[in-house]
Parts: C-alpha cells; sequence; structure tokens
C-alpha cells in the first residue's frame, strides 16, 4: 500500500473513532434528556440492572437505539445508491423510493387495517414496484446513473402526487393520521415496534458489508469492475434489494424521514478523503444525524417533541442548495 493510501485508511479509523464516540454521547445525552433530567449515573445503574426505571428503560432506550439503527439503515440505503448511480444526488428519497414505500404505507393504511406487519409488507413492496419502474425505464442499451437519477425525480414527483390524493380520499381521521406519519417520527417508538425491523436491518447491513468491495469496485467504472470479477447485473440487484430494505423498514416503523439518505453518505466520504463512498462512515454518519435531529426535534418546542422529519428536512434543505450550488460551479 503507498503512503497516500495508507494516509487515507488512517484517516478512515480516525473518523470512525470519532463518529463512534458521537453516537454514543448522543445516545447518553438522549437517555438523560426528557421531561426531568437524569444524571448518567442513574442512566448506567438503570442499564446495567442496578436500578429500575420505566422512563430511562421502555421510554428514552427504544427511542435512542431506534435514531442510531434507523439512522445508520439510512446513512447504507444512501450509500449503496449513489454508489450504484455514482451521483451524489442519487438518493432513495430524491429519486422516489421514499414515496414508493409511504404510497405502500398508505395503502395498507387505507385500505386495509394497517397492522404493523401490513406496513411493513406495503411499504417493502411500494419500494421494490418504484425501484422496478425507475430501472426499467433508466435502462437504455446500458446502464446509466445520471439517467436513473433523472427518471428518479420524475418518478417521485408522480408518486408523490399518487399520494397527496390517496391522502385526500380517505376518511379523515385515517387521512391525519397517515399525514402526521408521513413528517417521520421516533414519538413514540417501543421495544414492541424494534425487533423484527432490527433484525431485517441487521441482515440486510450485513449482506451489504460482504459485498462491499466489489460495490466499491464498480463505482470506479464498468469496466475495471468486470476485469476484476466483479458480476455487475447480480451486484446492482443485491444493491437495489438491500438499499429498498432499509428504507422501507425504516419508513415502516417511523415513516419517510427526509434527506438523512442524501446527506449522510456524502458527508462520510468528504470527512474520510475517500474517493468512493464507504459505508461504515455513511452508517455512522446516518446515526449521528439522525440522533442529533431527534434531540433537536425534542428540544426546540419542549415539551411538545417535533417529529424528527421536520428538523432532517429543515437541514437536510440547507445541505441540498449547498450540494446543487456546488455541482453547478463544477459543471
Amino acid at each position: 500500500m503507498n503512503a497516500l493510501g495508507l494516509r487515507a485508511e488512517r484517516r478512515t479509523v480516525v473518523l470512525v473513532a470519532v463518529l463512534v464516540a458521537l453516537v454514543l454521547g448522543l445516545g447518553l445525552l438522549g437517555l438523560c434528556y426528557g421531561a426531568t433530567w437524569s444524571t448518567p449515573g442513574e442512566v448506567f445503574a438503570v442499564l446495567t440492572g442496578a436500578k429500575p426505571s420505566v422512563v430511562i428503560w421502555d421510554w428514552r432506550l427504544p427511542r435512542v437505539l431506534a435514531a442510531l439503527v434507523f439512522g445508520a439503515a439510512l446513512g447504507v440505503a444512501g450509500a449503496v445508491f449513489q454508489n450504484l448511480t455514482r451521483n451524489p444526488m442519487g438518493s432513495p428519497d430524491v429519486i422516489g423510493l421514499d414515496a414508493g414505500a409511504y404510497t405502500g404505507a398508505l395503502v395498507a393504511i387505507t385500505v386495509l387495517s394497517g397492522t404493523s406487519a401490513q406496513l411493513a409488507a406495503g411499504s417493502v413492496l411500494g419500494g421494490l414496484v418504484v425501484a422496478a419502474m425507475i430501472y426499467l425505464l433508466s435502462f437504455d442499451r446500458g446502464f446509466s446513473g445520471l439517467r436513473l437519477v433523472v427518471i428518479g425525480i420524475a418518478v417521485n414527483a408522480m408518486v408523490t402526487a399518487i399520494n397527496s390524493w390517496i391522502v385526500l380520499r380517505a376518511e379523515l381521521e385515517v387521512a391525519i393520521a397517515a399525514v402526521g406519519w408521513s413528517a417521520g417520527s421516533l414519538n413514540g417508538v417501543g421495544w414492541d415496534d424494534l425487533g423484527i425491523p432490527f433484525s431485517v436491518i441487521a441482515v440486510l447491513l450485513t449482506l451489504m458489508a460482504t459485498r462491499a468491495h466489489a460495490m466499491h469496485q464498480a463505482s470506479l467504472g464498468d469496466a475495471i469492475a468486470v476485469t476484476t470479477g466483479v458480476g455487475l447485473d447480480r451486484l446492482r440487484l443485491l444493491m437495489v434489494l438491500v438499499g429498498v430494505g432499509c428504507t422501507a423498514t425504516v419508513t415502516a416503523v417511523a415513516g419517510p424521514i427526509a434527506f438523512i439518505a442524501l446527506a449522510a453518505p456524502q458527508i462520510g466520504r468528504r470527512l474520510a478523503g475517500a474517493a468512493g463512498v464507504p459505508l461504515l462512515p455513511a452508517a455512522l454518519t446516518g446515526a449521528v444525524l439522525l440522533q442529533g435531529a431527534d434531540l433537536l426535534a425534542q428540544m426546540l418546542l419542549a415539551p411538545v417533541a417535533l417529529p424528527v422529519g421536520v428538523v432532517s428536512t429543515a437541514i437536510g434543505g440547507c445541505y441540498l442548495i449547498w450540494l446543487l450550488t456546488k455541482e453547478v460551479r463544477r459543471a
């Protein structure tokens, strides 16, 4: 390994250590913060089983873990699609996968009884249908990442319009619940909501980790990937399935949380100084962003907790303006 590669690897290791420290620090702050402040000593006593506390163990801890795991899942989903499209705009919320997952969840809410299983199945199915539609429309004598992003933005607009129509046609109580849920919120998340989603995300992230090297080879170009023995068609199918699965799983529990998948991979890449979009920095950056956004959502209008999607959208909007300005200047 040359000096440049060694320096980049050392920088990534330092970045990962810093991000892990931030995740732990924000997690501790999330466990301490609430209607009544708990000291770190009280939190550690509850976590070690020395002192029972319903507030910390049953209310705050599930929310903190959800922000951590869901943020990491969204960061990886964004990294997967940005590597696939080789475009910083290629994230699930921009190209319509969030909207597709939301469509499936809306059908489960408005047509069916809206159980957790129906929400999960509807979200995954909706995301997969939209992903297949975008992929087929963008495939013209070969794969083009830029074409996929442009078509994805158009499909996103159409699916968003369909979602608005579904909400307008629903009964008032159902429409109010659907609109509130569409903001993306971790309010009221409990242990019963997290078992299956955490298991699904763990499987998807482990699967993607085993193909991380091949993904980075493919991001350098089709010719390089083929010469190194990467099966592009199978890899792209796996990347789409993992990206949609992570996005849809988060959407089924917390609703569509915008801009984490867009911002986290690029922030992690720039901090790491990497050529591609590495998965681990993207996952940890996503966890930090969602944890921070959720804490802000709880603090801004305390004691009323805002949906975390409101805060992430505000932060992500500023990031998107900066990204578009930079891309225009580069062009």
